[in-house]
C-alpha cells in the first residue's frame, strides 16, 4: 500500500512562505487524489486544501484561499502546498492524505471521510 511522507515543515515568521511537499512509496501518486489537512494544539483536524489525480479539481479552505495553492508534478512524484503570507493561526501539524476514488464534477472533497491514505505529518509554526 502506498505511503505517503511530507515534508518542508519548519520555523519562520509572519509573513514568510514554505512549500511542503508529499511524496509517495509502495505507489505513485498519480492514482490518488490528495488533500492537506492540519491540526492545531487543542484544536480539531481541519481541511486546507486538495487536488484531483489530473489537478483538473483543486479545493481550498475560506481561511486560506488567497495565500495557499495546492498544486502536483507527476513526474516527480510530489503535490506541494505553497504557503504564502503565513500567519500565527497557520501553525499546526500539516498532514497529507490520499483518496483513490474517482472524483466528479460538482462534489466538494473537503471531508476527511473521503481519505484512507495518511502521512506522519509535518510541523509548520509561525511566529510574531
Amino acid at each position: 500500500q502506498v505511503q505517503l511522507v511530507e515534508s518542508g515543515g519548519g520555523v519562520v515568521q509572519a509573513g514568510d512562505s514554505l512549500s511542503l511537499s508529499c511524496t509517495s512509496s509502495g505507489g505513485s501518486l498519480k492514482d490518488y487524489n490528495i488533500g492537506w489537512f492540519r491540526q492545531a494544539p487543542g484544536k480539531e483536524r481541519e481541511f486546507v486544501a486538495a487536488i484531483s489525480r489530473t489537478g483538473s479539481l483543486k479545493f481550498r479552505a475560506v481561511s486560506v484561499k488567497d495565500r495557499f495553492t495546492v498544486s502536483r508534478d507527476s513526474d516527480r512524484n510530489t503535490v506541494f502546498l505553497q504557503m504564502n503570507n503565513l500567519a500565527f493561526e497557520d501553525t499546526a501539524m500539516y498532514y497529507c492524505a490520499a483518496d483513490g476514488e474517482l472524483w466528479s464534477m460538482g462534489q466538494v472533497y473537503t471531508s476527511s471521510s473521503y481519505y484512507d491514505i495518511w502521512g506522519q505529518g509535518i510541523q509548520v509554526t509561525v511566529s510574531f
